[in-house]
């Protein structure tokens, strides 16, 4: 008999059949009323046991974490807390459970705990609920851009260039590391006997070739995998993400502004329409956290009442120059409140500033832009007062910095001038400096750190739990 999902089963669409459910158990009760989840919802289903005609041998094995197959008659139910459930005729046992040593038991466990349970995290209600709205957000994103006619570009993993030009990146290589790989007459590595004949890295971007494609395809977005080895333990920092790049010919700075409000709006209103009982759940998980920290940590807004605050808001546009006003100004940065201090011009922002700017001055989700050209990557575009550099950062409660962005510099002369002045290698990017020579034309992008936008979205407070399995400095486990 084909089950059928518990979601389906809840709607009541097959009431008073006899119906096939497979999951697994979360509780069982009285030896009468087993929770069942299979995934498809955070709700479970009640099945109703009739304990004294049940093998006592086989009540012993429906266990939290079993998985079962139930075959019975979906019913109105009598007992509070749902609708429908499942008046049980046969039970099968598909896969035991030994409750003396499964982990994930019915009650509360700390959120560090969890993460060392990786592989079995995903059978509690708040990381069910996470990956389900994490799922949903990643369809809303091809979805965007397909409907509006990108192309998406599947941009390499391995690559022989530091987009960022930050350095901390993972190398690739097949050369054994005892100590005996070739060498040249100076003892440093010859990588042109390595398997790409180069050094090469694991991506930190999609962007610049991201940028070559949309100077014949018009409009692209990447969505895959980055890499950052950066020594970084903090809530916000992973050493494998997902990074969303999308790119535009012929779009200045203020088209990539409305192209990334736009998005972040329709993949926030998607997941607010699809996961109403997950963000529901989450919400009530996020409030009960907040219950034990001090009211001066608390957030200010309900989970649904930040979503909804970006939904309904305007993004405010503001310079970096005004933004640096408006800081050395303020009351944490007059009383040396801030960890760091704004008292000059060309400043870079740090979290705390993002935070103040959207939640204590603004109070709406806020785009900086016209950054210094010191603090910001050598492809975004000069301004004509030679300090400043086309770039955006879109700020967000409770997470500061969620998008960063630029018009690139679509011009030969100038961007070469930068990347020498930066000392990063013509000769290796030969090929960026050749759509600039070809046909170039103005053009825009940005990236959104993918986990970072879960983050916002299920209220989360560390970006190692809106990631199946996190990466990060000294952990590399599942």
């Amino acid at each position: 008999m084909k089950h059928t999902k518990i979601k389906e089963l809840l709607s009541g669409t097959n009431a008073l059949q006899e119906v096939n459910v497979k999951g697994w158990v979360r509780t069982f009760r009285n030896k009468q009323f087993i929770a069942v989840n299979d995934g498809s919802t955070i709700n479970n289903i009640q099945c109703v046991v009739d304990f004294e005609n049940t093998p006592d041998e086989l009540l012993k094995r429906i266990t939290t974490g079993a998985a079962i197959s139930v075959i019975g008659t979906l019913v109105e139910s009598k007992g509070s807390g749902q609708n429908y459930e499942v008046q049980v005729s046969k039970i099968e046992i598909l896969g035991d459970s030994d409750p003396e040593k499964y982990p994930m038991q019915p009650k509360k466990h700390s959120l560090e705990f969890l993460r060392e349970n990786a592989h079995l995290r995903i059978r509690t209600n708040a990381f069910g609920a996470i990956m389900r709205v994490r799922s949903v957000l990643a369809f809303a994103v091809h979805q965007y851009f397909q409907e509006r006619g990108f192309a998406y570009v599947n941009t390499p993993i391995i690559t022989g260039s530091d987009a960022e030009g930050a350095g901390e990146m993972f190398q690739v290589t097949s050369l054994p590391l005892d100590g005996s790989a070739p060498r040249n007459e100076d003892g440093t590595i010859n990588y042109k006997e390595d398997f790409f004949a180069k050094h090469t890295n694991l991506t930190v971007s999609g962007q610049l070739e991201g940028e070559a494609y949309a100077m014949a395809l018009g409009q692209i977005y990447t969505f895959g995998p980055t890499f950052r080895a950066e020594n970084s333990n903090t809530s916000r920092h992973l050493a494998e993400f997902w990074m969303i790049e999308p790119e535009v010919a012929f779009c200045d700075l203020d088209g990539n502004m409305d192209l990334a409000e736009d998005f972040i709006k329709y993949v926030v209103r998607y997941a607010v329409e699809k996961c109403p009982d997950d963000l529901k759940f989450l919400e009530s998980r996020l409030l009960e956290e907040e219950k034990s920290k001090p009211a001066a940590e608390r957030s200010e807004m309900a989970l649904l009442e930040k979503l909804n605050f970006v939904l309904d808001n305007n993004f405010k546009r503001v310079s970096y120059t005004e933004a640096i006003d408006i800081l050395k100004a303020s009351k944490p940065n007059k009383n040396k409140k801030f960890q760091y201090i704004i008292d000059e011009w060309g400043a870079d922002l740090q979290s705390e500033h993002e935070r103040f700017l959207v939640e204590k001055h603004f109070k709406c989700p806020v785009i900086l832009f016209d950054y210094p050209a010191k603090i910001k990557a050598f492809y975004m575009r000069l301004n004509e007062d030679g300090k400043t550099v086309r770039a955006m950062d879109i700020l967000f409660p409770g997470i500061g910095e969620i998008v960063g962005g630029s018009q690139r510099e679509e011009r030969y002369d100038v961007l070469l001038e930068k990347m020498q002045a930066l000392g990063i290698d013509e000769k290796e990017l030969y090929w960026y400096l050749d759509t600039r020579k070809f046909g170039s034309a103005v053009h825009s992008g940005f990236g959104l750190g993918f986990e970072r936008l879960v983050l916002f979205v299920t209220g989360m407070t560390n970006i190692r739990d809106v990631i199946p399995f996190p990466r990060t400095p000294q952990n590399a486990e599942f």
